[in-house]
C-alpha cells in the first residue's frame, strides 16, 4: 500500500508544475535553482529528508554528501566543495556506486554506518541516480518515516524527471563558470590593452615644419599595432609604423616584444634599413622563426632642416603622400623588402625623398583600408586618397577626415582589424 497518493488533482499539479518550470526558466544561479526547485516539487512528492550525493573525482568507496534537508546550513556544492562532507563506504556507497534506482520499503540502518546520521528515524527510501557520462556521478536520496513510503510504478518518472533536472542544473552551473571565467578573462585583457597602450608615445612629439595627428584603435581588448616616435641627433625625428600579423592577445604580446626591441636598439636608429634589419634578426632568432608570425613595419627618418625623410619598408602598406602643389598622390614604396620575423637574414633597402610644405603623409595599417561595408566591399586606397583631398586642413582635421569616411562606409560596423591612422603634414 503506497502512501505517496498526489493531494492535489491533475488540474492542480499541471498548474503547480507548468509555475516551477517556469520559474526554473528564470534562474541564473544553481544553487539558489536547486533550493527552489526542491521547495516545489516536495509539494507535488511528499519527502520527509532530501539527501544528495556525489562521487564525481572520487573512488570506491568514497563519496560526498552535497546536500541534506537535516543541515541548519546548506553549503554551495559549486563554491564551498571543502565544507561538503567526505564519507567512505556504507549504505550510501553501495547506492551510488549502484548505478541503478533503488526503492527500500523497510529501510535498517546499522549505527556505524556513515548514513546512520542522514537516515535517522527513517524507515523507507527511493535512491535516484543522476547519469553523466553514461555513470550516476549523483544521486539523490528521498526518505519517509513509514516503510513502503514510495510507490514503485512512480520510479520511472522520478528517475526521469530529476535527470532532466539535474541535467539543467549541471549545464546552469556550467555557464555560471563559463560566465566567471569570461570575466577574469576580460578583466586580464583589459589589464592587457592598458599595458599596450601605455607603449605607445603619451604625447605626440613637436616636430618642426611637420604636423601630426594619431590614432589607434583596437578591434578587440588589445592588438597588435604598434607606433613609435625616436629622438634623433641633430634634430631629426624616427617614425615608426608597425602591424603584428593577427589579432587579439598574441597579437598585442608580439607587439610589446618589438616595442622592446626597438628600444634596445644599440645607438640611434638613424638608418631605417638597419634599424629594420635589427629588429627582424631578433624577432627571428628569438621569437617568430617556424611560428608563421610575422610583423609588418615602416620606419622613417625625417630631418625638419632639410625637409627630408629617409625610409625603409618591411612588408608594410606604404604610406600615402598627397602633393599639395601640384595635386599628385603616391605611395612610399622605393624601398620594400619582406615582413619582419620570416628570414634572419632578409636585407633591407632604404630611400629617401624631399617633402615639401603643404605635402601630406598617411601611416596607416590595414585595418583602414581593409575595412568592408555590409555589401564586403573594402575601403581601399581610392577612398583613403580622397580623403586627402582638402589641403587646407591641419593634421587633425585629416585624420578627422579618414575615420569619419571609413565610418561611414562600413555603416559604423566595429572594427575587425586593428586600426591605427598617423597624419603627418609638412608646414
Amino acid at each position: 500500500m503506497t502512501t505517496t497518493e498526489p493531494t492535489l488533482g491533475w488540474q492542480a499539479r499541471l498548474a503547480h508544475v507548468v509555475e516551477t518550470v517556469r520559474a526554473m526558466s528564470t534562474h541564473t544561479d544553481p544553487q539558489t535553482m536547486v533550493q527552489d526547485y526542491r521547495r516545489r516539487m516536495r509539494a507535488l512528492l511528499p519527502t520527509e529528508r532530501i539527501i544528495s550525493l556525489s562521487r564525481r573525482d572520487l573512488a570506491w568507496p568514497r563519496y560526498r554528501v552535497t546536500r541534506s534537508t537535516t543541515w541548519d546550513e546548506e553549503p554551495n556544492p559549486w563554491k564551498e566543495k571543502s565544507r561538503l562532507p567526505l564519507l567512505e563506504g556504507g549504505l550510501f556507497a553501495d547506492l551510488i556506486y549502484g548505478d541503478e534506482p533503488r526503492i527500500i520499503e523497510e529501510l535498517q540502518v546499522s549505527a556505524d554506518d556513515p548514513a546512520a546520521e542522514y537516515l535517522a528515524g527513517q524507515r523507507s527510501l527511493v535512491a535516484i541516480p543522476h547519469f553523466d557520462g553514461g555513470t550516476a556521478l549523483n544521486m539523490v536520496v528521498l526518505t519517509r518515516s513509514q516503510p513502503a513510503g514510495f510507490d514503485p510504478e512512480d520510479l520511472p518518472d522520478m528517475v526521469l524527471t530529476s535527470n532532466l533536472f539535474g541535467r539543467a542544473t549541471h549545464n546552469l552551473a556550467l555557464s555560471s563558470q563559463l560566465r566567471e571565467a569570461y570575466r577574469e578573462v576580460d578583466h586580464e585583457l583589459r589589464m592587457i590593452a592598458r599595458i599596450q597602450r601605455s607603449l605607445l608615445p603619451a604625447t605626440l612629439p613637436q616636430i618642426p615644419t611637420m604636423q601630426l595627428a594619431a590614432h589607434y584603435e583596437t578591434s578587440r581588448r588589445a592588438g597588435g599595432d604598434y607606433y613609435d616616435f625616436f629622438a634623433l641627433p641633430n634634430g631629426r625625428w624616427g617614425i615608426l609604423i608597425a602591424d603584428v600579423a593577427g589579432h587579439g592577445t598574441p597579437a598585442a604580446v608580439l607587439m610589446a616584444i618589438t616595442h622592446s626591441i626597438a628600444h634596445s636598439y644599440p645607438g640611434d636608429p638613424d638608418r631605417p634599413a638597419e634599424f629594420l634589419g635589427y629588429l627582424n634578426l631578433r624577432l627571428t632568432e628569438h621569437y617568430t622563426e617556424g611560428s608563421g608570425t610575422f610583423v609588418t613595419a615602416f620606419h622613417g627618418v625625417y630631418d625638419p632642416a632639410k625637409c627630408e625623410m629617409v625610409y625603409a619598408c618591411a612588408g608594410h602598406n606604404p604610406p600615402r603622400l598627397k602633393r599639395c602643389q601640384d595635386g599628385s598622390i603616391f605611395s612610399l614604396d622605393k624601398a620594400r623588402s619582406l615582413p619582419l620575423g620570416i628570414m634572419p637574414d632578409a636585407a633591407f633597402e632604404q630611400a629617401s625623398l624631399t617633402l615639401h610644405p603643404g605635402d601630406q603623409i598617411v601611416f596607416y595599417t590595414d585595418g583602414i583600408t581593409e575595412a568592408t561595408n555590409p555589401r564586403g566591399e573594402m575601403f581601399g586606397l581610392q577612398r583613403l586618397d580622397l580623403t586627402l583631398e582638402d589641403c587646407s586642413l591641419f593634421a587633425t582635421g585629416l585624420i578627422k577626415s579618414v575615420l569619419d569616411a571609413v565610418n561611414t562606409f562600413t555603416d559604423g560596423h566595429p572594427a575587425d582589424d586593428d586600426r591605427t591612422v598617423l597624419i603627418a603634414k609638412i608646414t
